[in-house]
């Protein structure tokens, strides 16, 4: 019997459609990512069931410019295994016509993981200014960001309140309670934390020039469950006033999620996961690979 052969994909998708980015049961009207992922792996009719191994979870209504899995396909007797090139384009023609796309792969050793082998991950939460509400967004930019208020946000006190988060913190206040929160250590580290003017096509068309976007980046390791949802509602709550930067501190000693203050929690419509980061050695073209 022909050997397996393990791949990492990197793909991409429009999260609004689907119950998030895991398998969701089949009899459920709303599925995952993951469910168009295998069942486009089945149908280039591998010996093995294919289980697809995500690296990073996204809620439904997140989008990802680019998160990553690995999975195992095992060809019958005598067929080689799959090109990387040949793979992505295989996917690809059978992903049609959802909105997920892979955008490259890489054969990987047989024990590499995409969940654990991961460097970091790299969220950017979409805020914009100018509207309070939806519908009052370009059609163009609607579950693509979060309005946040007619007023600008004040983005001096959002950077410093940033800078409070940076580091290594019990981050007990950031996170959701779930059914894995008693597993899961507090502890993380933020690496990277920025505000920075962004970017939409419609910004540049006079009927819109009224509204102002900004990019929140975050970069860690990992993440507690809706730990950047949390983080990006804190943080715009002080570019509203609403909260000082002080209390950003605050909320880290605290140290318990039912002291996050209702009802700012950031909306799943302006996050993306932008990037999971590898070795590079982690990402080495296998020998004897042919199409």
């Amino acid at each position: 019997m022909a050997a397996k052969a393990r791949y990492l994909i990197y793909f991409q998708y429009w999260g609004t459609g689907y119950s998030g980015v895991m398998k969701s049961p089949s009899h459920q009207p709303v599925l995952g990512v993951q469910n168009y992922l295998e069942a486009a792996v089945q149908r280039l009719r591998p010996v093995n069931e294919v289980n697809i191994s995500i690296s990073s979870r996204t809620d439904s209504g997140v989008h990802a410019l680019c998160n990553s899995a690995h999975l195992d396909i095992q060809r019958k007797e005598g067929k080689p295994p799959f090109a990387a090139e040949l793979l992505v384009e295989a996917l690809n023609f059978h992903l049609k016509p959802e909105p997920i796309s892979v955008l490259k792969a890489f054969r990987v050793a047989d024990d590499f993981s995409a969940r654990f082998r991961a460097l970091s991950r790299t969220y950017v939460y979409r805020l914009v200014t100018g509207c309070c509400h939806r519908s009052h967004l370009p059609v163009f930019e609607r579950n693509l960001c979060w309005p946040t208020a007619n007023r600008p946000l004040n983005a001096d006190a959002m950077k410093e309140a940033a800078q409070i988060l940076l580091g290594t913190h019990d981050f007990s206040t950031f996170r959701s309670l779930n059914s894995e929160t008693p597993f899961k250590s507090p502890l993380k580290t933020l690496l990277q934390v920025d505000l920075m003017p962004g970017f939409s096509i419609v910004s540049q068309q006079s009927f819109h020039s009224h509204l102002e976007f900004w990019e929140l980046t975050f970069r860690s390791r990992s993440f507690l469950y809706k730990q950047v949802r949390r983080m990006t509602g804190a943080l715009v709550a002080v570019g509203q006033g609403k909260l000082m930067p002080r209390h950003i501190a605050d909320l880290l000693e605290r140290r318990d999620s039912r002291a996050y203050p209702q009802n700012i929690i950031a909306p799943p419509d302006g996050l993306f996961l932008k990037n999971v980061e590898y070795d590079a050695t982690d990402l080495e073209v296998q020998e004897n690979v042919i199409q």
